[in-house]
């Protein structure tokens, strides 16, 4: 099933929505690049909500989980409940963390966050790295702050997580700096494959990238470089829009969607993009804050 644009606004019709859904909150990578320049495509690092029905997954924990937050704050007082919610980390890079001390859920009685991450070394835990973040000096309160029931797990890279009933998440590593996690979410008999802060090797594609994305409905892929930009930046841990679109090639992806934006790159540059993706191969979608795919 190929996937399909349910809105390019931050708040479709509730009637029209599907039951899998990713909303995109945060598109940017490595700096939030507020300004003139990033208006239309956004300047938020990281963060794509997740619904499989009733369950609520959060990909990545950049700057774009704060107004996240806030709408599920506001959700929640609608329907009078607890927010739940499976927070699943590609890595613990500051651009894909740095907003979670500002994550509104996080301090509400009666919410429940689960915090996941697999990319992580023997002896370190994604707890004990953000209780680092948020420590003395570098943050004023401690992550016992959180008022929330606040779980962490860590797990390793190739396991297979069943966060909810009907809900399958396939993990596999990634080829980046201190290590990085991809993310195939299954439901519904759909997919959609997460697969950011990765590098492709020099040769050939990387197939344990393509064996994750292989037949997803939606591949979101690391596009921060174009392939004439790439050599400048070997061995920093990132890919190009154009290895997104052989990655969904050889995989047999329904539709890839350009992530992770140089900070640098503007709208006009990324509108550019769009349409030579478009051109190479049609359906392909650069991300925007706002935009909400169904795979």
């Amino acid at each position: 099933m190929t996937a399909i644009i349910v809105s390019d606004t931050a708040a479709p019709p509730e009637s029209t929505q599907p039951d899998f859904t990713a909303r995109f909150w945060g598109v940017r990578g490595s700096i939030a690049s507020p300004g003139p320049d990033t208006l239309r495509y956004g300047g938020n690092t990281p963060c794509v909500e997740v619904r499989c029905g009733d369950a609520l997954l959060i990909l990545d924990a950049g700057t774009g989980i704060r107004p996240l937050g806030e709408a599920l704050v506001r959700e929640a007082l609608v329907r009078q409940g607890a927010t739940d919610i499976d927070l699943l980390l590609t890595h613990s890079h500051l651009d894909h963390i740095c907003g979670l001390p500002f994550f509104a859920p996080a301090f509400h009685a009666g919410s429940r966050l689960r915090i996941s991450a697999g990319h992580l070394e023997p002896g370190r835990t994604i707890r004990s790295v953000l209780q680092c973040m948020m420590a003395s000096p570098l943050f004023p309160v401690p992550v016992e702050i959180f008022r929330a029931d606040c779980s962490f797990h860590d797990f390793v890279a190739g396991e297979t997580l069943h966060p909810k009933p009907g809900v399958t998440v396939r993990t596999g590593r990634l080829n980046h700096p201190d290590g990085a996690t991809g993310y195939r979410v299954e439901f519904a008999g759909r997919s959609l494959c997460y697969v950011t802060d990765t590098e492709h090797p020099a040769e050939g594609r990387d197939a344990a990238v393509v064996e994750l994305a292989r037949g997803a409905d939606l591949l979101i892929y690391d596009s921060t470089y174009t392939d004439a930009e790439y050599p400048a930046h070997a061995g920093w841990g990132h890919s190009t829009w154009q290895e997104a679109l052989r990655v969904a090639e050889a995989a047999g992806v329904g539709r890839a969607v350009i992530f992770h934006h140089d900070p640098k790159r503007t709208d006009d540059e990324l509108d550019a993009i769009a349409a030579a993706a478009e051109a190479a191969r049609p359906g392909t979608i650069v991300a925007r804050e706002g935009m909400v795919l169904a795979p």
